[in-house]
């Protein structure tokens, strides 16, 4: 599935996901090292505890470790930790903005699939935030979206000023 509708899947290779990635890394090393030197300090560490915290370190980096998201041929998908959910968007009924301080986007779809997206991922790869844009006009051209043009509208100013300000930071004109 590497291709749909004749177009490539579109992978964000932004440095968030690889800095979160990195992070999950170091924080599941820190903890089958501290845990390891402190059994090992109390005298009671023995092979079988020193795997069970390096099996607990690698479910934690799991459980911590960022989900891929894709988009390609009018679809999005979410590969977390245990499902893998996708979203066509160029026919979305709704989207929904979910937080305040984590803030998410809710897609949903007029075959009622769901996906949830943070919004950081859209800011790490604006080529991904393009290819949901072109998605959701579809879908408002088609009118299926009901709800929600209005959050993407502002959604793609606020991110457009983002990238902007970015540039004009590189560039020191800011």
């Amino acid at each position: 599935m590497e291709r749909l509708m004749g177009r490539p899947a579109r992978t964000p290779r932004g440095r968030r996901r690889r800095a979160d990635a990195r992070w999950a890394v170091w924080l599941a090393l820190a903890f089958a090292g501290v845990t390891t030197v402190l059994d090992w300090a109390s005298g009671g560490l023995t092979v079988a505890r020193a795997d069970l915290w390096a099996l607990l370190a690698v479910a934690a980096f799991t459980a911590l470790r960022p989900p891929r998201v894709t988009a390609g041929g009018g679809r999005l998908t979410v590969r977390g930790l245990v499902r893998v959910r996708r979203v066509r968007i160029d026919a979305l009924v709704g989207v929904w903005r979910d937080g305040r301080i984590a803030t998410h986007l809710l897609l949903w779809d007029v075959y009622g699939h769901r996906v949830t997206l943070d919004l950081g991922v859209l800011v790490a790869d604006p080529l991904l935030w393009h290819e949901l844009d072109t998605g959701a006009r579809r879908s408002l051209e088609a009118g299926t979206l009901r709800h929600g043009a209005e959050i993407l509208r502002l959604l793609g100013r606020n991110l457009d000023d983002t990238a902007t300000r970015g540039i004009l930071g590189a560039s020191g004109l800011e």
